[in-house]
């Protein structure tokens, strides 16, 4: 497979603590709903796989079982939201502040 994310895909990934590696997920979430408002469809999907190559990464790196399910269900409405049909009713609102949880924990740990 090739990886956009080489370094972090290596290995460096699953040294990160699962906090640092939702809010890394979290940024590219925010860029892709960022270039979506901006009209850039492009862009947006570029976002939207880089978090997703973040997500499964993530759950490479994942030993909990409870917290793999809501992973995995998590990544399952992220794809329904960006390259589905909403399915789920995901709204901007409701990625955003899944994902700012993450931030602010990890901001909180340094």
């Amino acid at each position: 497979m090739s990886y956009q994310h080489r370094d972090l895909a290596a290995g460096r990934w699953g040294r990160m603590p699962f906090l640092e590696q939702m809010a890394n997920v979290g940024s590219e979430v925010e860029r892709a709903l960022n270039w979506r408002v901006k009209n850039n469809a492009a862009y947006s999907q570029r976002a939207a796989e880089r978090a997703l190559e973040l997500m499964d990464l993530t759950l490479d790196s994942i030993k909990d079982r409870a917290r793999l399910k809501e992973l995995a269900r998590a990544r399952e409405a992220l794809v329904d939201y960006f390259f589905g049909t909403n399915e789920h009713a995901s709204t901007e609102a409701s990625w955003r502040r899944y994902f700012s949880c993450f931030a602010y924990a990890a901001r909180r740990n340094y």
